[in-house]
């Protein structure tokens, strides 16, 4: 069962329609608990390294028994709290500009698909973002690895965006030896292209631990390390992969391959924060951004031959939907000295990341639209968990929200369908009890029938149509372009 608030437990004046947008909620929960236990538990603002893997399974870490090898992010689990209900949005574009703004993709056009090589949109430049309001607290704010919330516009990219470096790749999916996604290469330090060889995962690390060793601790430091791996297309080099070469299915051969190299990175992370003795101070999460691939719809703009490697282990489906193994991720925070080792149970979602970290940094959010995210260092640090509710996602071909250990999946396109889970009983959403509870899926679907008046038509869909139609007419060859004067 989760750590959840209890009905009893609501302020009066609010619905449950309150508590899935968060924000109301969380104010008033702290109101009446007197839960004011944020920066003032700190005696300086931490170093914040934040970790995200890119399309990891629920299942392929060593501490879940996994039999791919990650002895660093399993010390990091061992030392720190795991978070077992932590959410993010079912594809990478929604969790980045989730994580960067504390706010439901939903609200700016960004929670359907993911920004595609050749699109001309991006994460709209009026929505503040995470290093941007933790600048406001004197923090360095470094972005080491994947963007993916846009590309076409310099107002879009990470320097433009808050962050005061920028190593790394703009674009969803690259060649890890080439760096580059059709043929172009998406390789940047600052606002300029560079050339340079190497396998990115290998160079993200050895990035992140250049910057940790010339940094001066005087200065709070944010740094976003965002991996590529093991994100198609499958590649990893040939050390990784004789380490592997057992596994007679190629495909997982690499895939463990490459979610081994970044576990060795990580540890080259984590060395140089010990060996500038930096650990102590130092607030490290990890998680991916959705769950394992299970469907070859989502595995991006690279051709995958075989069976799809990921595994997410006894949760449904994977990366793209709104089950489970699409949007539960494994997930860690440690500080040591500071967070108790353990597990808690949830929910907890990508968007409180937002508010819970610049509340710690003692960040402004002056000039920022409502957030949807949750302060939730109380239950990090062994206090109720102030969300009870949360959104999976709104957009016009799917409604998923979950309330309690409630969770509705409505698909109302025709031919439409709904499903209503228990996750305390069936985390693998194995048993729709809609047809037996049909006053809760109307309660649910009417939540969601309220937070899609308030969403923005998604970017994807109409850069989609844009795209389709507005190239000349596909005549037959032979027929050419006759000009309007013949």
């Amino acid at each position: 069962m989760s750590d959840n608030t209890n009905a009893g437990d609501r302020p009066a004046g609010l619905d449950r329609r309150d508590l899935l947008k968060g924000t109301a909620f969380a104010a008033a929960t702290a109101a009446l608990l007197g839960l004011e236990q944020t920066a003032s538990a700190a005696t300086a603002k931490p170093h914040i390294l934040y970790i995200l893997a890119d399309d990891l399974g629920f299942a392929d870490i060593g501490y879940r028994g996994s039999d791919i090898a990650t002895p660093h992010i399993d010390r990091l689990a061992a030392g720190g709290l795991k978070l077992e209900q932590f959410y993010t949005q079912p594809l990478c574009t929604p969790t980045r500009a989730a994580l960067m703004t504390g706010r439901y993709p939903m609200r700016y056009g960004l929670q359907m698909g993911v920004i595609p090589s050749g699109a001309s949109y991006g994460l709209d430049p009026s929505e503040l973002t995470l290093p941007s309001a933790l600048k406001t607290a004197g923090y360095h704010t470094s972005l080491v690895g994947k963007w993916h919330l846009g590309h076409a516009d310099k107002k879009f990219w990470p320097r433009q965006r808050g962050f005061d470096s920028f190593y790394g790749a703009l674009i969803g999916e690259i060649d890890h030896f080439e760096h580059t996604s059709h043929g172009v290469v998406d390789w940047f330090r600052g606002n300029e292209r560079i050339i340079e060889s190497g396998y990115d995962t290998d160079l993200f690390g050895e990035e992140a631990v250049r910057q940790i060793g010339a940094h001066d601790p005087k200065t709070p430091l944010f740094m976003y390390l965002a991996f590529t791996a093991p994100h198609t297309p499958l590649l990893a080099p040939k050390a990784w992969l004789d380490r592997y070469a057992h596994i007679k299915d190629e495909n997982r051969r690499a895939y463990s391959a490459m979610v081994s190299a970044m576990d060795h990175q990580i540890g080259r992370v984590l060395k140089a924060l010990d060996d500038r003795g930096l650990t102590k101070d130092t607030l490290i999460i990890f998680h991916s951004d959705n769950g394992g691939t299970r469907d070859r719809m989502f595995v991006g703009e690279a051709e995958v031959g075989g069976d799809l490697p990921a595994s997410n282990g006894k949760l449904r489906a994977g990366k793209g939907t709104v089950y489970e193994g699409g949007t539960r991720v494994d997930a860690i925070v440690s500080w040591q000295g500071r967070i108790a080792p353990g597990t808690r149970t949830g929910p907890f979602h990508v968007v409180d990341m937002m508010p819970t970290l610049t509340r710690l940094a003692g960040a402004s959010l002056e000039g920022g639209k409502p957030l949807d995210g949750v302060d939730i260092w109380p239950a990090i640090s062994g206090s109720r968990n102030p969300r009870t509710g949360l959104v999976l996602n709104i957009e016009p071909t799917t409604g998923s929200v979950r309330e309690g250990d409630w969770k509705l999946v409505w698909y109302p396109a025709l031919p439409s369908k709904v499903e209503l889970f228990n996750l305390a009983d069936d985390p693998g959403e194995a048993n729709d009890l809609a047809a037996a509870n049909p006053a809760k899926v109307s309660e649910l679907q009417a939540v969601v029938v309220k937070l899609s008046q308030d969403m923005v038509q998604p970017h994807f869909l109409i850069n989609a149509l844009e795209a389709t139609l507005s190239p000349p007419p596909n005549f037959p060859d032979g027929l050419g372009s006759p000009s309007a004067d013949h």
